[in-house]
């Protein structure tokens, strides 16, 4: 029996406006340690990751700002916090990458994407240095001239 795979379900969401703000240099996958009712939000795709970013603190990554809504069915005797600090689970290897390049190359740390992949929710992280106002200018302007040349092609 061949092993079914379902990857247009498989993006639980995405933040847009990081390519927006940031240069995005390189991308990491790491895992994240979530609780019961958090899991059963994500299936239900109740989460935002616009204005979150990842902090290194004690050799250790963190997700900052994640907002995972809980479901109204959640249980009685748990009171969830929608906002609470998020450990993410990398290799030591990656950790010590990353530490170089936030605290000496002066990068931030954002999540750019969140899925499943096989049955556990997986967060893209990204060394991503900031955009100043004409890089943004330049940025849309590139954009809409791709859109136009598209379009002109077209006729």
């Amino acid at each position: 029996m061949a092993k079914k795979t379902n990857t247009a379900n498989s993006t639980i969401c995405l933040n847009k406006n990081a390519h927006f703000e940031y240069f995005l240099e390189e991308r990491f996958e790491c895992g994240m340690a979530l609780e019961g009712w958090e899991a059963k939000s994500l299936r239900a795709g109740r989460i935002q990751i616009r204005d979150s970013y990842v902090i290194l603190k004690h050799g250790e990554a963190f997700l900052l700002g994640g907002l995972i809504t809980p479901l109204p069915t959640a249980s009685t005797h748990i009171h969830p916090d929608p906002q609470r600090t998020r450990k993410l689970l990398l290799h030591r290897s990656e950790l010590n990458k990353l530490l170089g390049a936030v605290e000496r190359k002066g990068y931030a740390l954002i999540p750019t994407a969140m899925y499943w992949k096989k049955g556990r929710a997986k967060l893209e992280v990204a060394l991503a240095k900031g955009k100043k106002e004409f890089d943004k200018r330049a940025t849309e302007k590139d954009r809409d001239w791709k859109i136009e040349k598209e379009r002109l092609f077209k006729r």
